[in-house]
Parts: structure tokens; C-alpha cells; sequence
């Protein structure tokens, strides 16, 4: 799906002509570099690379530096691989904000916030063994059995126990496009986007 990179700012609401107050996400987004054009022909496959957000030359590779210097640009932090667009873009071309006037939906990819190490309560939902009799000590928050003994021996594959939490990629469809200010790359999404504050998010159309 072809769209741009951008980083989540924060939250906010507005006010619609109706007066209803609508809770919106502040993202900045681009202005994106197109630093590469993968062709079906050299590539193998057709997609445009775009590039986000400055980043210091000392800290970038000669490889990479090399690279930018192909596109006319200067280095960047973020680098993605996009297919599906309709426009023939060139290396070194800019876009901005500019690119999703018009639409009303957008879906936004993003890496959730991690939560550690969480027990089977808050990552599964359990309700443990509130109501516990039968000498229960201290098991509020146990998962219970997990499976029989003897027969499969072994824990099935999936099963629902305590483990890490959060820090996926996760994706939010149909967002509403509550406004765009151009001047300041900044796009305001009804709704809720994944990730913390500061954090890389990748817009679709």
C-alpha cells in the first residue's frame, strides 16, 4: 500500500461543526525522500524507497552515506520500502503531508508500546480464582492447569501463559482524517495509533 512515514506526536481533541468534542492523534508526517526506485526489471519487484527524518553523517555508514548522496540528499534515520503507487516518482523527489489531501480513511502501522514481562491476568484477561475455597493460598492471579499429564506430555503451542507483552507491529484501519496543516507536516487522525510518543508510524492510503 503506498503512503509515508511519520512520528506520533501526542494526543489532542477538536470540535466538529456539531460541537462534539472528537479525541484526535497529532502525527507529523514527512516531508518523506524518495531515495530509490526498485524496478520489477533489476529488482525483481516494483516499490519506492522513501527516507525520514535528518540524522547526523558521523553516525551514518559510508554505504549509506553513498546511497543518500545517489538520491541528492542528505542522510536520514528512517528508511521503508513502499509499494502501490500510482504517480512514477524519481529519486531525490520530496513528499510531503500534501500527498493524502483528499482522503478520508487511512490506516497507520506502528510498533506497540512494550510491556515487559506480564502474568496471565493483565496479558490474557484471567480472572484467577477470586472466589477461591478449598485452602486456595495466595493463587489470585495463577493461570490454573495447563493440560493433562500423562497424555499429550507436553504444553500445546499457543497456549495462553505469562510471557512478554506488547513491542509488536501492529496495524489500525480506517482512521478518519480530521484535518491536515500543511505548513507544519501535520496530519490529525480520529482515533487512537499505536506506539508512545515519538515513536515511527507509517501511514497508507
Amino acid at each position: 500500500m503506498p503512503g509515508l512515514i511519520g512520528k506520533k506526536v501526542g494526543m489532542t481533541s477538536v470540535f466538529d461543526e456539531n460541537g462534539n468534542n472528537i479525541p484526535c492523534t497529532v502525527l507529523e508526517v514527512g516531508p518523506c525522500v524518495v531515495t530509490q526506485i526498485k524496478k520489477l526489471e533489476t529488482d525483481g519487484y516494483n516499490a519506492v524507497q522513501l527516507a525520514y527524518e535528518e540524522k547526523k553523517e558521523k553516525h551514518t555508514t559510508k554505504a549509506m552515506i553513498g546511497h543518500f548522496k545517489k538520491a541528492n540528499t542528505t542522510p536520514k534515520k528512517k528508511t521503508i520500502e513502499l509499494k502501490g503507487f500510482v504517480k512514477d516518482w524519481k529519486a531525490g523527489d520530496v513528499i510531503t503531508v500534501d500527498y493524502f489531501q483528499g482522503d478520508i480513511w487511512l490506516d497507520v502501522k506502528a510498533d506497540s508500546k512494550g510491556k515487559g514481562f506480564q502474568g496471565v491476568v493483565k496479558r490474557h484477561g484471567f480472572g484467577g480464582v477470586n472466589d477461591a475455597t478449598h485452602g486456595q493460598h495466595n493463587r489470585g492471579r495463577a493461570p490454573g492447569s495447563i493440560g493433562a499429564s500423562s497424555h499429550p506430555s507436553r504444553v500445546f503451542k499457543g497456549m495462553r501463559m505469562a510471557g512478554r507483552m506488547g513491542g509488536k507491529t501492529v496495524k489500525v484501519l480506517n482512521l478518519k482524517v480530521v484535518k491536515i496543516l500543511p505548513e507544519q507536516n501535520i496530519l490529525m487522525l480520529k482515533g487512537s495509533v499505536p506506539g508512545s510518543n515519538g515513536s515511527y508510524v507509517i501511514i497508507e492510503k
